[in-house]
């Protein structure tokens, strides 16, 4: 889409498809909050992330669909202010044709 890309990158990322109801960040609030891990979602009004690997602190390398000008790319960001989900614990509810 022109726009809420981050949603439907992660969507294809973790569920290898895009789904529709997840390209807005606020719909991945659904899924149950979770401790920061490997392939847990940080989430905040407008944007979702993908955790992928602890760096330092409150520091994790990301994959983010949408890490300004209409990149995708895997860079280091602060998780602060974000909510962590675990969108494998609810996955199967939204990992439908699309």
């Amino acid at each position: 889409p022109k726009r809420a890309f981050c949603g439907c990158g992660a969507s294809v990322h973790l569920f290898g498809q895009p789904i529709r109801e997840l390209f807005l960040a606020r719909n991945w609030l659904r899924f149950p909050r979770a401790a920061p891990a490997h392939n847990m979602a940080g989430v905040r009004r407008g944007h979702v992330f993908i955790l992928k690997q602890h760096v330092r602190d409150d520091i994790w390398l990301v994959f983010d669909a949408n890490s300004g000008g209409a990149r995708t790319r895997l860079h280091e960001r602060s998780i602060r202010g974000y909510a962590i989900v675990n969108p494998a614990a609810a996955g199967q509810a939204f990992a439908r044709a699309p």
